[in-house]
């Protein structure tokens, strides 16, 4: 009986991790270029149940076999294996700010900050001091070539990401990035993502992997409100449920010790 109260709490524990991930996918709905988050469990190993009193084993022409046949299993509960983040495009917003920049297919935009590059999907970029492109956070945007300076919002952006001002003086190239194992990306804080080992280091998107750029465009957050709200409702309910097994377990341990255990 014990054991449930185990289960039920790994069953509470993990719920409780869905519903953080949820909540912060909700909190970032109108984050540009936020990618949800899924948080994904996996069951403990089951145990093998095996009938009592009938220990050992026979031989028999053939080979041998367990007296104590198997007679079924028993779960040990769930945890949380990972919180999986999904890539999945978001939808276009037009802004008709210049400085706006979205990417259309998988990849990365480059940014300097002090604990050293880094990379985001969020490409609503300002002009700060000296004519930096910039995140909101006040992070140098990069390009192929370094950091980027464009002077005023006269500027433009191809498919490719080559800028340009004056008409046909070129600026730079924005540096936009892939990664091997993109799902294995950290995410940092302030829209920003980090390099593991898993993921593999940064290369330059070129050909087929480089994503397209529309300028005057920015990237809105995947996450879909009501299916989050549906996943909401689903989690609160398998909360109670896991809550109820314990609630169960310690009435029959309560029933157990003050009557059962009386009697003997």
């Amino acid at each position: 009986m014990v054991q449930g109260w185990y289960t039920g709490a790994s069953g509470m524990i993990a719920q409780q991790n869905r519903l953080d991930a949820i909540s912060n996918n909700l909190a970032n709905v109108d984050t540009t270029g936020y990618k949800r988050d899924v948080a994904v469990n996996k069951n403990f190993s089951e145990l093998l149940l095996r009938r009592m009193r009938d220990n050992g084993e026979y031989t028999f022409w053939g080979g041998s076999a367990d007296v104590a046949p198997i007679i079924g299993k028993v779960g040990l509960g769930v945890e949380t294996n990972e919180l999986y983040t999904v890539f999945e495009q978001g939808s276009f917003k037009n802004t008709g700010a210049a400085t706006d920049i979205a990417l259309a297919g998988e990849g990365f935009f480059a940014v300097q900050t002090p604990a050293g590059e880094r990379y985001t999907r969020a490409g609503n970029f300002l002009i700060g001091k000296e004519g930096i492109l910039e995140t909101k956070e006040g992070y140098p945007v990069l390009g192929e070539n370094g950091i980027i300076r464009v002077q005023d919002k006269h500027f433009k952006v191809n498919d490719d990401g080559i800028i340009t001002v004056d008409g046909d003086k070129t600026v730079d190239r924005l540096k936009l990035v892939r990664f091997e194992n993109e799902r294995y990306l950290k995410k940092q804080g302030e829209n920003l993502w980090v390099d593991t080992a898993i993921s593999g280091k940064a290369h330059i998107a070129e050909g087929n992997e480089r994503p397209g750029l529309l300028q005057e465009y920015v990237e809105t957050s995947n996450v879909n409100v009501v299916n989050e709200m549906v996943q909401m409702i689903e989690v609160n309910r398998a909360y109670e449920a896991n809550q109820k097994t314990i609630q169960t377990e310690d009435t029959m341990m309560t029933t157990l010790w003050s009557k059962v255990a009386v009697l003997r």
